[in-house]
């Protein structure tokens, strides 16, 4: 779930000024129309009446609230008085038929990332560095002719807030990396990704933070999760150094607070960990995995069919990684896909239709079998 699009940077921003922090309640506004990109696209059949939502900046993690009418995501766009991501919700019906009014929902401050809905409707969740320190947390800097690396920073913490922007509660205080949650269908647990244990481990607790329980134990970066339909499974990403080299390598980068995300699988498991079977066996990087609305199939961003590396498009599979399917054709960038609780429509992050910019959008379409 972490980081917004593979190829380029991180998807990871935020505000870091008293005035970013004064415009919390306020909408900001995209003055573009919306755009319907194609009524049926024949080389991405899925993908009916497809709409771009976003206009400018780095838009992605967007993902449905329980009753499908509003979306929530993180952004640093920076028309919006941000400096790296924030926290932003707003109507689905309002954003399709005029100008986007997104709304801040963090706090301005730090760097946020990971945002979903609670069951209530009215409270989400993220992760954020605010605690740790008011201004944006540094970038990584590449090293030349170096491995692409993301930033684990230790200041994450995970929080509820309302839609006005208020914190209601802080849902974890352990020293270290404590990000990437997502709530269960059935409005029960989250899970989340945590370095408590000295590693990148998946972890679940109640819905109001307790009985926290560690779901994976084996070395390596297990991250973006998210519950089946019926909360009875995990899906996630998983990188698993199995060398003696590639484990002195992930082991030095996340004693530094980095990652190499670079070959990543997709992996199963039941919610108590039991069970666990990798999906993927792909090469390259399979990540943001979600499950299709009959919990028997999983959608996902790879670029294991690049040359390059760099270009990254949905496709679909079955539990028992069979059925491998390509979803979209479009751009060099496609991921963060969420289906609807209801099953009809499909959110997603894209570069498509961005005029040769870097600018990642979010499009949303309505789903067809």
């Amino acid at each position: 779930m972490k980081n917004t699009y593979f190829l380029l940077a991180s998807l990871l921003f935020v505000a870091c000024n008293s005035s970013t922090n004064q415009k919390n309640n306020e909408s900001a506004e995209v003055s573009a129309e919306p755009t319907l990109i194609d009524h049926a696209d024949s080389s991405e059949p899925h993908l009916l009446n497809l709409h771009q939502l976003t206009y400018g900046g780095d838009n992605a993690e967007a993902y449905f609230s329980f009753n499908g009418r509003k979306l929530v995501f993180q952004s640093n766009n920076k028309e919006w008085g941000v400096e790296c991501d924030q926290i932003f919700t707003f109507d689905i019906d309002e954003a399709e038929k005029d100008t986007l009014r997104a709304k801040m929902v963090s706090t301005g401050l730090g760097r946020t990332t990971c945002s979903y809905f609670m069951p209530d409707g009215g409270h989400i969740l993220y992760g954020s560095t605010h605690l740790a320190d008011s201004n944006c947390p540094p970038e990584v800097v590449p090293e030349p002719g170096g491995a692409y690396l993301w930033s684990i920073y230790e200041g994450y913490d995970i929080f509820v807030a309302d839609l006005d922007g208020n914190i209601t509660q802080q849902l974890t205080d352990e020293p270290g990396y404590d990000a990437e949650a997502t709530v269960s269908p059935k409005g029960d647990k989250i899970v989340f990704t945590s370095t408590r244990s000295g590693d990148l481990e998946l972890y679940t607790m109640n819905i109001d933070g307790s009985n926290v329980v560690q779901i994976t134990d084996q070395l390596g970066y297990d991250g973006g999760a998210f519950f089946s339909p019926d909360g009875s499974k995990l899906v996630f990403r998983s990188s698993r150094p199995k060398t003696p080299e590639e484990i002195k390598t992930y082991k030095d980068y996340l004693a530094r607070g980095l990652v190499a995300p670079t070959n990543m699988e997709i992996y199963t498991c039941n919610a108590d960990g039991s069970d666990l079977k990798q999906v993927t066996n792909l090469g390259k990087a399979n990540w943001a995995p979600f499950y299709h609305p009959s919990g028997k199939k999983i959608i996902f961003s790879s670029n294991h069919f690049s040359e390059r590396g760099y270009e990254f498009n949905l496709f679909m599979i079955n539990e028992d990684g069979t059925g491998l399917e390509q979803i979209t054709t479009q751009s060099n960038f496609n991921a963060f896909p969420m289906f609807s609780y209801d099953g009809k429509k499909l959110v997603f992050s894209s570069n498509r239709n961005n005029g040769g910019t870097r600018e990642t959008n979010m499009f949303i379409a309505d789903w067809v079998e």
